[in-house]
């Protein structure tokens, strides 16, 4: 497989770069971490710059390679990350994009790209979130509605979202994987409770959300009715395949100031330090190597990302974690110091080995789907 760029290619890099030059620099400054209003304006600001740039629909109607190019350069250049917008983008809409109808295209994706809307994720459940096809949340229908009762945890920037990608079951009889819809509900509804909740960081990005007899318009179900499991199976291949992608170039950044912070503060002469950040080196390499592999593999089968994002996922979830256990040992007693680089980003680096399917269930998906073993009893 040629994993080279083309001249078109490199010629949509250079574009990209100069804008990134010229427009990186008018950017406001940027709001506190606890102020998700103000982190709202920011980010749907910038996706309203990229819109007006022409690179807004870069995440879903471009070719994946694009796609890729896209997230490099942006991290490169210290752009904004996508923020706020990050179900929108990078779940919902490339979900809506594959599974909608014209209409539902029509309604959803232009707000999304024109930073205008926020989207929220309603998957994890208390008692379903690794088995995700374990959720409860019933949804009942009563002629052109849902009605749509249960609660969802650890929902993306529900406090600040417009709609929410929802998965309810909407047939209690059905085999686990077969009774479950795809809804797009209005965070705006009746009947929708939303409970901030701060994580390990600090941070209140995460959610509960309680649903009590939330009315759904049929309209809303993306896909057919009980058909909902595979729509998401469609929503997680994005966010294995490609969603982590800049997170891969940051990596490789911070890996460099890592070394350039060993080197002042006398922590390089450890030949077993500097043996972990070559090692560390090579597997980002090798795991940038395997995001264009995927992106190629998506490009010749109509653009959606296949199982090999569990893979990647698998093993950049704990490369990420190295990478910030390797930051500790390198800042030593500063790594208690919140205000320090990178103490905060290796207390959400716990996290990836559970968000986004737990490494656990990327084993058994790369075990059955990729090496054909057999089901375990």
């Amino acid at each position: 497989m040629d994993l080279s760029y083309t001249p078109e290619e490199e010629e949509f890099r250079a574009r990209l770069r100069e804008w990134l030059t010229k427009a990186l620099p008018t950017l406001p400054a940027k709001p506190s971490p606890d102020d998700w209003p103000g982190r709202r304006a920011y980010d749907l600001g910038w996706q309203r710059m990229l819109y007006d740039a022409g690179y807004a629909a870069v995440h879903w109607d471009a070719a994946p390679t694009l796609r890729l190019i896209f997230l490099e350069e942006t991290e490169r250049a210290g752009a904004p990350y996508v923020g706020a917008n990050f179900v929108g983008l990078l779940h919902a809409g490339p979900t809506i994009a594959a599974e909608g109808t014209p209409a539902q295209r029509a309604r959803w994706l232009p707000p999304i790209l024109r930073g205008e809307q926020v989207w929220c994720q309603g998957f994890s459940e208390p008692d379903a979130g690794s088995d995700l096809a374990s959720l409860r949340t019933r949804a009942r229908r009563d002629g052109d509605a849902y009605v749509v009762t249960g609660s969802k945890i650890w929902t993306s920037h529900a406090e600040v979202a417009d709609w929410c990608e929802l998965l309810v079951r909407t047939d209690p009889d059905a085999p686990r994987h077969r009774g479950i819809t795809w809804l797009a509900m209005p965070m705006d509804a009746d009947g929708i409770t939303v409970r901030p909740l701060r994580t390990l960081a600090g941070s209140a990005e995460f959610a509960e959300v309680f649903l009590d007899e939330v009315r759904v318009p049929v309209a809303n179900r993306v896909g057919e009715e009980n058909d909902g499991w595979r729509v998401t199976m469609v929503t997680l291949s994005f966010e294995r395949g490609t969603a982590f992608v800049g997170e891969v170039v940051a990596c490789r950044r911070v890996l460099g100031e890592l070394a350039r912070e060993a080197r002042g503060n006398g922590r390089w002469d450890d030949p077993a330090l500097r043996r972990r950040l070559g090692r560390l080196d090579a597997e980002f390499r090798a795991l940038w190597r395997l995001t264009q592999w995927n992106v190629s593999e998506a490009e010749a089968s109509g653009g959606v990302p296949g199982v090999g994002g569990s893979v990647f996922k698998l093993r950049y979830s704990h490369a990420r974690q190295e990478l910030y256990d390797t930051a500790a040992e390198i800042l030593g007693p500063g790594a208690l110091d919140l205000d320090r680089p990178w103490v905060l980003d290796r207390l959400s680096s716990l996290s990836y080995t559970i968000a986004a399917g737990t490494s656990q269930i990327q084993r058994g998906i790369v075990a059955e789907r990729i090496l054909g073993l057999p089901r375990g009893r």
